[in-house]
């Protein structure tokens, strides 16, 4: 995994959020964002997805 030398803010740019919203996800609160967020976010890093769902 590489490692980036982004500010904050210049994260939140090139995901498409707000700084706040960064902060959060930086400080691993990601239970404040849906899920469609996240994926568009590691979409907007170039990162791919890949979901699997099991039964409970």
């Amino acid at each position: 995994m590489q490692t980036s030398e982004w500010t904050p803010a210049e994260a939140a740019s090139h995901c498409g959020v707000t700084q706040p919203r960064m902060n959060d996800l930086l400080r691993g609160r990601v239970s404040r964002f849906s899920l469609d967020a996240l994926v568009n976010i590691a979409t907007a890093l170039g990162r791919r997805d890949h979901i699997a769902l099991e039964a409970a």
